[in-house]
C-alpha cells in the first residue's frame, strides 16, 4: 500500500491539534521510539505525537485517513513481537500521557483506567482497597494496562484467573476514521449484537485505539503459599504438572524453569541464591492462594502427594515475604536476563498442558538438528512454554537463515501438531506473521483481512501487523 510520507503542513496540523510540545521530530525521541523490546528489530517513525486524550486522538485519525498516513499505536514499548514498531514509517501515536485510573467502583467491583497506565501501579493501587485484578506479565512493573489488551497479555496466575480478556469488559476505542466509540457495556454479561469489546482485545492496535478500559475485579486472596520444586528431569516435571489439575488442585502460579534458566538469572541478579542439586533439572515454582491457610496447607498436602511420584526432589518453601519476592524476582527476569547477556530470540509457545513433555522432548530435539541451545521457562500450568534460543557460536547466516527460518517453524509446526498455538501472551505483530500460514489457511486469513478493512479500509492503522 502506498502511504504519503509526512510533510511540514502535516507537521502544523499535529502541532495545532495536540500542542506543539507533544509532537516530536529530533533525532532523540525518533530513535527511541524506532525499537522495543523484540530482538534485531528497528523501525523509524516520522514523526511521534503524544496526545492525551480521545478527542486529540480522533483528531489525528481523522486527519491521517484522509491523507493516508500509517498510525502506529504505541504503550510502553516492552513488546516481544514489534507490535507497536512504524513497520511502514509515518506516526508513532504514543499513549503514555493517558496515565489516569479514573474510577474505582468498590461497590460494583470495576476499575475504569485510562490506557497508559503501568500495570502494577494499577493492581497495587487496587489491593490498598482489597481489589484484585490479577493478569501479572513478566513486565507488569513497566508495561501498559493498553498494551496487555491489545495483546490478551495473561502471565503466571492466568492458570488459575484467566488473562486480560476474561477481565475486560468494555473499552472505548477511537476507530481510524476518527468516530470514538464505546464497544459494549459495563456488565457481566452482554448478549447483545457481536462482541466488539473480545474483537479488540488482542487486535494489536490494527483496528482502533484504545482510549479507556473497564475490567471488572474480584476481592484480594489474603495469603499464599510459594514453593520451589525440584525435578531431575523436564520431562518429568511437566508431566507433573498436568496430573496436579487432574487430581483437583488449582495453583494460583505454576510456572516451569529448565536448570539454565534459573543458573542464568541467578548469575545475572547476583544477590537470589539458589541452591541446586547435580541432578536436578528443573523446577516447579507453585503458589497457593486463597484466604484461609488452614485450607491451603491441606492443598499443599495434596500437592505434595501428587508431585513426589514424579521423583520431586527437597522442596523449597518461601518462610517469608523477602523469600517469596526473591523466587518471584527470580522468574520474572529469566527472560530479561538471558537476553542482556547473550544474543537471542524468544518464542511463544503453547499447547495443551498434557502434552507438554512432547513440546519439550521436539524443542530439544530440534536444537540438537539445528545445532543451538534453548533455555525454557514459562507459564506451565497453561501450557504456555517461551522457547529463549541462544545464538551462541552460530555464524550470523545460520543465525538468520536457517534458525530463525527453518527452526522456529518447525518448532511451531510441531505446536501445531499437538494442537497448540503460535502465541499465548506476546501476539503476532510484525515478527511472528511470517509463521501465521501453519496456523491458518489462506481463507481464514482473508476472513480476518476482511474484518481489518470494514474498521480500517484505507489500511492506515497499525500497518503490515499480523498478516
Amino acid at each position: 500500500m502506498n502511504f504519503k510520507k509526512v510533510d511540514a503542513a502535516d507537521i502544523v496540523f499535529f502541532q495545532q491539534a495536540i500542542g506543539v510540545e507533544y509532537v516530536y521530530t529530533d533525532e532523540a525521541s525518533i530513535k527511541k521510539y524506532s525499537v522495543d523490546e523484540t530482538v534485531d528489530a528497528s523501525f523509524a517513525p516520522e514523526v511521534v505525537l503524544k496526545p492525551v486524550s480521545a478527542e486529540e486522538i480522533s483528531k489525528i485519525l481523522s486527519y491521517c485517513n484522509q491523507q493516508k498516513i500509517p498510525v502506529s499505536p504505541r504503550a510502553a514499548g516492552t513488546g516481544l513481537s514489534a507490535n507497536s514498531l512504524p513497520v511502514e514509517g509515518g506516526i508513532t501515536l504514543s499513549i503514555e500521557r493517558m496515565n489516569h485510573i479514573l474510577e474505582i467502583d468498590e461497590r460494583s467491583l470495576q476499575v475504569t483506567t485510562e490506557p497508559g497506565v503501568v500495570t502494577e501501579f494499577l493492581q497495587n493501587t487496587l489491593k490498598e482497597k482489597g481489589l484484585f485484578y490479577p493478569p501479572d506479565p513478566s513486565s507488569r512493573g513497566s508495561c501498559f494496562i493498553g498494551g496487555n489488551v491489545a495483546c490478551n497479555s495473561g502471565g503466571p496466575r492466568a492458570v488459575k484467573y484467566g488473562v486480560v480478556k476474561d477481565y475486560v469488559l468494555n473499552l472505548e476505542v477511537v476507530l481510524p476514521s476518527g468516530k470514538i466509540m464505546w464497544t459494549g457495556a459495563n456488565v457481566l454479561k452482554n448478549s447483545t449484537g457481536y462482541n466488539f469489546t473480545q474483537l479488540f482485545v488482542g487486535s494489536e492496535g490494527t483496528l482502533g485505539i484504545i482510549t479507556k478500559i473497564v475490567l471488572k475485579l474480584i476481592p484480594h486472596p489474603t495469603t499464599n503459599v510459594v514453593m520451589l520444586v525440584p525435578f531431575n528431569s523436564m520431562e518429568k516435571a511437566s508431566e507433573a504438572v498436568s496430573a496436579v489439575f487432574r487430581a483437583g488442585i488449582v495453583p494460583s502460579c505454576l510456572e516451569f524453569m529448565e536448570r539454565d534458566a534459573i543458573e542464568w538469572v541467578c548469575k545475572f541478579l547476583g544477590d537470589v541464591t539458589i541452591a541446586i542439586d547435580d541432578e536436578t533439572q528443573a523446577h516447579l515454582l507453585i503458589e497457593m492462594d486463597g484466604n484461609d491457610m488452614a485450607q491451603i496447607q491441606k492443598e499443599c498436602e495434596k500437592l505434595y502427594e501428587v508431585i513426589s511420584e514424579f521423583g520431586c526432589g527437597e522442596i523449597l518453601f518461601a518462610d517469608s515475604e523477602a523469600q517469596k519476592n526473591d523466587l518471584w524476582r527470580m522468574r520474572r527476569n529469566a527472560a530479561y536476563a538471558i537476553k542482556k547477556t547473550a544474543v537471542t530470540i524468544e518464542e511463544d509457545t503453547v499447547v495443551p498442558r498434557a502434552d507438554l513433555p512432547i513440546l519439550l522432548k521436539s524443542i530439544k530435539r530440534i536444537g540438537a538438528k539445528y545445532g543451538f541451545k534453548s533455555v525454557c521457562y514459562g507459564h506451565a500450568g497453561d501450557g504456555n512454554v517461551h522457547v529463549r534460543i541462544v545464538k551462541g557460536e552460530l555464524s550470523d547466516e545460520a543465525w538468520k537463515n536457517i534458525i530463525q527460518k527453518k527452526a522456529v517453524r518447525e518448532i511451531f509446526e510441531e505446536v501445531h501438531q499437538l494442537k497448540g498455538t503460535i502465541s499465548g501472551e506476546h501476539g503476532i505483530g510484525w515478527i511472528q506473521r511470517q509463521y501465521m500460514d501453519i496456523k491458518f489457511d489462506e481463507e481464514q486469513l482473508n476472513l480476518m483481512r476482511g474484518v481489518k478493512a470494514v474498521f480500517d479500509p484505507n489500511g492506515i492503522l497499525n500497518p503490515s501487523k499480523i498478516f
